[in-house]
C-alpha cells in the first residue's frame, strides 16, 4: 500500500509547501461545505444530502493530480472532488434541491453525478475510446465505491478499457461499506485492487486518508494512462457518517471488523498535524482558510437561493435534440394539467 504520511510520527514533508498548502485548503474547503451542505438539509433546505466526511484527501489528492484538460466522470458522493476540480459549490447545492447540474454554466471537463450505481463507469471508458480515437491525450478518472465492483458494468468497463487500452484511470473509494454492507460481505477477494490483473491491467491500493500519497498514486496512473495502460487505484479511506441523510448506520455498524487507526482516523486533522510538524501551517493560517472557506460558501448559498426556480418545461429539455412524441403528448398532458389545478407549492 502507498503511504507518505508516517503513521508512527513525523518525518519529512515529501512534497512541496505550495502543494501542501493547496491539498490543506482544499481539505478544508470541502470538510465546510460538508458540515454545511448536512445542516442545511436538517433545515429541510433541501430534500436528502449523502455525506462525504473522512473521505476528503481520497478525493482532493485525486484531484490535485489530474491535469485541468482531464475528466472526472463522478458520483452522488465525489463532492470533493468536483469542489477541488473547480465546480462551484453553488451547483453542488442547486442539485440537491432539484435543479439540472451545473447551473453556472462552468466549462469545465466534469460529467453530470451519476447515482444508479456503477453506470457512469462504462460511460468514463468510452470517453476514454473516443480520446484514444481522435488522438486526443486526455485522462479520464472514472470515480466510484467499492459497492460499485459488484457490479456488471464494473467489470464490463474494465474488460473493454484492457482490451482497447483506454486511457481510463479507475478511482475505488474504498470507504469501508456499500451501504449498510461491508466490503468482505460483497466480495471475497483479498483486495479491489487485485481485480485489475483479470483484465490486463494494474492495480494498487493507497493510503485515502493521506492526501500526498494519493496525489502520487494518480500522478502515476495518469503517466500510465497516456501510454494506453488503464489502471484501478483501491484508495483505502473510511465513512465517518450515514450513507446518506436517510440512513441510520447505527442499525449495521457493528457488523464490520475493526479497521487500523490510519484508515479511520480524521483526514483533515491528520494532515493539518503533519503541516504544523512540517513547520509550514500556523494558527493564523489555519483561520484564514476557515474564514474563506466560510465566506465561500456564504456566497454559494447566497447564489443557490437567488437562482430561479425551474418551470415545468425544464423536465423535457436537454434529453433529446428533437422532442419525441411521447414526450411532447407528456409535456401537453402536464400543461393541461396545471392550467386546471395550478402549480404545487414547494418549501425550497
Amino acid at each position: 500500500m502507498r503511504q507518505v504520511i508516517e503513521t508512527d510520527g513525523f518525518d519529512e514533508i515529501r512534497t512541496t509547501e505550495s502543494e501542501a498548502m493547496s491539498l490543506y485548503r482544499d481539505l478544508v474547503r470541502a470538510r465546510r461545505f460538508d458540515e454545511r451542505a448536512l445542516s442545511l438539509q436538517r433545515q429541510g433546505w433541501m430534500s436528502s444530502y449523502p455525506q462525504f466526511r473522512g473521505q476528503e484527501a481520497s478525493q482532493i489528492g485525486a484531484a490535485h493530480a489530474l491535469r485541468t484538460e482531464d475528466w472526472l466522470v463522478p458520483t452522488y458522493r465525489s463532492n470533493a472532488f468536483q469542489i477541488a476540480r473547480g465546480v462551484p459549490m453553488s451547483d453542488i447545492l442547486l442539485f440537491r434541491r432539484g435543479y439540472s447540474e451545473f447551473q453556472s454554466g462552468h466549462d469545465r471537463p466534469v460529467f453530470p453525478q451519476a447515482v444508479p450505481i456503477a453506470t457512469q463507469i462504462p460511460h468514463a471508458v468510452g470517453l476514454g475510446m473516443a480520446a484514444d480515437f481522435r488522438d486526443d491525450d486526455r485522462v479520464i478518472c472514472s470515480y466510484f465505491g467499492d459497492g460499485a465492483t459488484s457490479e456488471g458494468d464494473f467489470h464490463e468497463a474494465c474488460n473493454f478499457a484492457g482490451v482497447f487500452e483506454a486511457p481510463v484511470i479507475f478511482f475505488c473509494e474504498n470507504n469501508g461499506w456499500a451501504i449498510s454492507r461491508p466490503a468482505d460481505q460483497q466480495t471475497a477477494a483479498a483486495t479491489i485492487a487485485q481485480k485489475a490483473t483479470a483484465y490486463g491491467f494494474e492495480g494498487e491500493r493507497v493510503d485515502g486518508n493521506d492526501p500526498i500519497a494519493v496525489k502520487q498514486a494518480v500522478e502515476a496512473a495518469v503517466e500510465r494512462a497516456r501510454e494506453g495502460s488503464p489502471t484501478l487505484i483501491e484508495s483505502l479511506t473510511y465513512r465517518q457518517g450515514a450513507h446518506s441523510t436517510s440512513d441510520d448506520p447505527s442499525r449495521y455498524e457493528h457488523a464490520q471488523e475493526p479497521l487500523p487507526e490510519w484508515r479511520t482516523a480524521d483526514p483533515v486533522d491528520r494532515f493539518e498535524r503533519y503541516l504544523r510538524d512540517a513547520g509550514v501551517l500556523d494558527d493564523e493560517q489555519i483561520e484564514t482558510i476557515n474564514d474563506d472557506a466560510e465566506a465561500e460558501l456564504r456566497r454559494a448559498v447566497e447564489r443557490a437561493e437567488a437562482t430561479e426556480r425551474p418551470g415545468p418545461d425544464a423536465v423535457f429539455e436537454s434529453v433529446y435534440d428533437q422532442l419525441p412524441g411521447r414526450l411532447a403528448e407528456q409535456r401537453a398532458w402536464l400543461h393541461a394539467h396545471l392550467d386546471a389545478h395550478g402549480s404545487p407549492e414547494f418549501d425550497y
